[in-house]
C-alpha cells in the first residue's frame, strides 16, 4: 500500500458513496487509476464492504465504546482483518501512539460486548489491551 491507496482509503471512509470521478479529482488522479486501485484494495482484503452508517443504527447497538490494542510483533494487518469481521466491530483503526490498533464496538448486551472482547484478547499477537466504554453521546 502507498500513498496513495492511504489517501483513497481515507477519502472512501470518510464518503463511502463518493463517485469514481469525485474521488479522482479530490486524488487529483485518473478514474481509471482509481477503479483499478479500488479493484486491487477490495482483491487484497483492505476494502471489505460499503455501508451506510445510520443514526438508528447507534440506538440499535445501545452497548457501544473502543478497544485499544497493543501487538506483539508483526500482524498487525492480519489482527486487524480477524477483529474487522467480527460483527460487534464496527471499524478498526490504525494509530500511532503507545496502541497500534483502535476498534469501535457496538453489541445488544454487556454479555456479548465482554464476549467479543474475550475473543480479541486470544488472537495471536494480540499482547495488551484497553476498553473503554460509552456512557452517552451528544450530538451537535
Amino acid at each position: 500500500m502507498d500513498a496513495l491507496d492511504t489517501r483513497l482509503l481515507t477519502a472512501l471512509s470518510a464518503d463511502g458513496r463518493a463517485s469514481v470521478s469525485a474521488l479522482a479529482a479530490q486524488l487529483d488522479v485518473t478514474r481509471a487509476t482509481i477503479r483499478a486501485r479500488m479493484a486491487r484494495l477490495t482483491e487484497q482484503g483492505e476494502i471489505l464492504g460499503y455501508r451506510a452508517v445510520l443514526k438508528s443504527d447507534l440506538a440499535d447497538l445501545p452497548v457501544r465504546g473502543i478497544i485499544l490494542v497493543e501487538i506483539a510483533g508483526q500482524g498487525a494487518l492480519r489482527i486487524a482483518r480477524t477483529m474487522a469481521a467480527m460483527p460487534q466491530v464496527q471499524a478498526v483503526h490504525s494509530t500511532h501512539g503507545r496502541w497500534d490498533l483502535i476498534a469501535e464496538l457496538g453489541a445488544q448486551t454487556l454479555e456479548d460486548l465482554d464476549a467479543t472482547l474475550n475473543t480479541i484478547r486470544r488472537i495471536d499477537g494480540v499482547s495488551r489491551s484497553e476498553t473503554n466504554l460509552y456512557l452517552s453521546t451528544r450530538r451537535a
